[in-house]
């Protein structure tokens, strides 16, 4: 299975940068991964609205993927549930899964009517950058758990 994530520009902070560089190429030894960085096109230091950025998004979800957006209204699981979740896609054959993380004013309604699923790590809220780090890591534990390695505990 390959899981693309789809991010709205570069990650601004090092030490996020960092923690994702680490658990990306950690994950690497499980499965296929590939994070795309849109670059929104527009007058430099615009903001695009959420329709903007969400047309962007839509546009670059390869076809017959299965969406997954990070939404703070989305169904929260467990690190042992979202393993789970990720054998159940594989056990149905999903070659591919998609991961949409919103830039920071969040995601368009067209955006989010495309998920399969909605996924929310909490209903706090966290920057943009946080959560393509708290994903990647995720991703990186639901596969060290699905291997019953030591990393979980």
């Amino acid at each position: 299975m390959k899981h693309q994530v789809l991010l709205l520009g570069k990650i601004k902070d090092t030490f996020i940068e960092e923690g994702v560089k680490e658990y990306f190429g950690r994950l690497q030894h499980y499965t296929k991964i590939e994070l795309c960085y849109l670059k929104a096109k527009g007058k430099k230091n615009s903001v695009l609205t959420t329709e903007q950025e969400g047309d962007l998004l839509l546009a670059n979800v390869p076809s017959g993927s299965t969406v997954v957006v990070l939404d703070v209204a989305g169904k929260m699981l467990s690190s042992e549930d979202l393993a789970d979740q990720i054998s159940r896609w594989e056990n149905r054959s999903i070659k591919e899964i998609c991961f949409i993380i919103g830039g920071p004013l969040g995601l368009s309604r067209e955006v989010i009517a495309a998920a399969d699923l909605r996924l929310s790590f909490s209903r706090m809220t966290f920057t943009h950058d946080m959560v393509r780090l708290l994903l990647i890591e995720q991703l990186y534990r639901a596969y060290t758990i699905k291997a019953g390695e030591k990393y979980h505990k």
